[in-house]
């Protein structure tokens, strides 16, 4: 078991470099999330409650600057390549049950955070700031438009799971942490990014068995019950779902908020695996994300005079420490 003081220099900057990768890959996100809210407009699905009522902050900022996958560079294509080709069905049964049996660190949520705070994006034009910034200006942004405590805190914590680069992965390419998320054991949906035939050399895309419809699912059986490729959006569900009292909202907005293919604008990508409760997790999902993505921006919050509200927000929904 290791403890935050005990990471070394060498891994600090690995952490770095999988940030670069993490930020250039929301980047190209960002486009598509203008698409969710125009549609969600046109079809009047905005539900007007508490925490889905559409974002105001970023009301003026101009959406249409951001590029698209298909400008994106090199660096994001050939991560891509390597997050298909690698994320198998047998590496995710074996990387879930190591995280069952395996607790690699021992801290609270916001060690956690001054940990993130050495993760600092260097090649990204719309930010360079550490996720610890970004953690706090996601989550003024949520307290600005009035969201309930546990959606600011929500969007506060939404990248610990970043904190896998710090306990072995990531440290040979970063496929097995950041990245949009789809699911693993069924056929790969022609909404993922770079289409099916990205996976070409992944040995499950020529097992008959896992390219049909269902694959090793039930209709129906609901996203809870469905492997979603790991990574920390996955593994910082796990780590709230057993030891935080948030909402069912806030561990769908952490679970699904890489998972474009499924809540990006105009998809039907996994219908056919979706429930009834699974409606409700795609409008929290959509609520959530303007404030993951657009709330990035140069203008550091000051952390010293936050801390101290959103450390009495971690108290109301975690224990004092969590086994990570």
């Amino acid at each position: 078991m290791v403890h935050a003081p005990e990471i070394t220099e060498q891994i600090k900057f690995r952490a770095k470099q999988m940030d670069e990768i993490s930020d250039q890959i929301d980047e190209v996100n960002l486009l598509n999330l203008k698409k969710v809210a125009k549609a969600e407009k046109e079809k009047t699905l905005l539900v007007q409650e508490d925490f889905q009522d559409k974002s105001k902050f970023d009301s003026e900022k101009d959406k249409t600057a951001f590029r698209q996958y298909e400008n994106a560079c090199d660096r994001v294509k050939n991560f891509y390549l390597e997050q298909h080709t690698k994320q198998t069905l047998e590496y995710n049964l074996r990387v879930r049950k190591e995280f069952k049996e395996t607790v690699r660190a021992r801290m609270g949520i916001w060690e956690a955070l001054e940990l993130l705070n050495t993760l600092i994006d260097e090649s990204d034009p719309d930010t360079s700031v550490p996720q610890i910034i970004h953690a706090l200006q996601a989550a003024e942004a949520a307290r600005k438009d009035g969201k309930p405590e546990w959606f600011q805190l929500t969007c506060l914590i939404h990248d610990l799971g970043k904190l896998l680069c710090f306990f072995g992965f990531g440290q040979k390419g970063q496929w097995d942490v950041v990245g949009d998320t789809f699911i693993i054991g069924c056929k790969y949906s022609k909404e993922i990014i770079y289409g099916p035939e990205s996976f070409s050399k992944n040995p499950d895309f020529t097992n008959e068995n896992l390219q049909s419809e269902y694959g090793i699912y039930k209709p129906h059986c609901g996203l809870e019950n469905v492997l979603i490729s790991f990574g920390h959006d996955e593994y910082l569900y796990q780590v709230c779902k057993a030891q935080s009292t948030l909402p069912k909202e806030g561990l769908w907005m952490i679970r699904y908020h890489s998972f474009y293919p499924w809540h990006k604008a105009g998809s039907n990508a996994y219908r056919h695996l979706m429930n009834e409760e699974d409606e409700q997790a795609l409008k929290a999902v959509r609520a959530f994300n303007p404030y993951d993505l657009y709330s990035k921006s140069d203008a550091p919050p000051n952390v010293e005079e936050l801390k101290g509200y959103y450390q009495g927000l971690i108290k109301k929904y975690f224990p004092n420490e969590l086994d990570w």
